[in-house]
């Protein structure tokens, strides 16, 4: 018969799931620093050796890391996701610049879709609340924090859509975008007029997710992204035009 005796799970064991389950899950990020051990012990309602003996072993599974006399942190896995070379290599090549916008445009699409239809209204709420910080930073001259708001909402669409695979591998690839590997994100809200278009595409995102239409809203994602891939590609002109007049006054001033 395919039956076993039932074993009672370690303690340690059990700290090792739950804290593989919100990483897994995106709630502890990368870089996040874990409470200090007496407190983590008196959440988890665990003894501090039981404790011990679970940072240890997610330790020796790479998904926590020790920083001395700083703590315990959350792992930087996705810094693993794309070799140094083939970062270098997307940096060098505007080629990637727009495949990684058409990537954007179909796993988004995707993603609001998905969050329309599966998200908790919790998921909702923290949409909402992102673009009203989103809002609330439009007015300002520097648009860093708009810039930022920017990522926050589309990574909080892709976690209401809950897919841990899909959630992952898209905050690895808004760490090279934040890295500036792809373009220079600055780009997109240096013109005034540019800043209100993409508030207003993100407001149209954020109607159609609130309304739960998953149709709307993965259109929405894709008229942003096309509108994006647009104004980049418009930079990509600008800059070469500049550079063929500079050639230009340059030579005429050598006449």
């Amino acid at each position: 018969m395919p039956f076993q005796k039932v074993q009672t799970e370690k303690l340690s064991t059990s700290v090792i799931r739950q804290v593989e389950l919100l990483i897994l899950r995106g709630i502890l990020r990368p870089g996040e620093r874990l409470p200090s051990e007496r407190e983590l012990s008196e959440r988890l309602g665990v003894s501090r050796p039981s404790l011990r003996e679970a940072i240890s072993e997610l330790q020796e599974r790479g998904l926590l890391a020790s920083k001395a006399g700083a703590g315990i942190f959350v792992a930087d896995v996705l810094g693993n996701a794309f070799s140094d070379s083939l970062i270098r290599l997307f940096a060098s090549h505007d080629e990637a610049v727009f495949d990684y916008v058409s990537f954007r445009r179909d796993m988004e699409g995707l993603a609001a879709e998905r969050a329309a239809r599966f998200a908790s209204d919790t998921d909702l709420r923290v949409i909402q609340a992102v673009f009203d910080k989103m809002e609330a930073a439009h007015p300002k001259r520097n648009p860093s924090d708009e810039a930022r708001l920017d990522a926050d909402f589309h990574l909080a669409i892709i976690e209401a859509s809950h897919n841990v695979v899909m959630l992952h591998m898209m905050r690895s690839m808004y760490q090279l975008l934040r890295e500036g590997v792809f373009y220079n994100r600055s780009v997109m809200f240096k013109q005034r007029t540019t800043r209100g278009d993409l508030l207003e595409q993100h407001r149209a995102i954020n109607s159609a997710l609130q309304a739960r239409d998953a149709d709307a809203s993965r259109a929405a994602v894709i008229a942003h992204l096309d509108y994006v891939e647009a104004a980049l590609s418009d930079h990509k002109k600008a800059e070469r035009n500049e550079e063929i007049a500079r050639q230009r006054f340059e030579h005429e001033q050598r006449r």
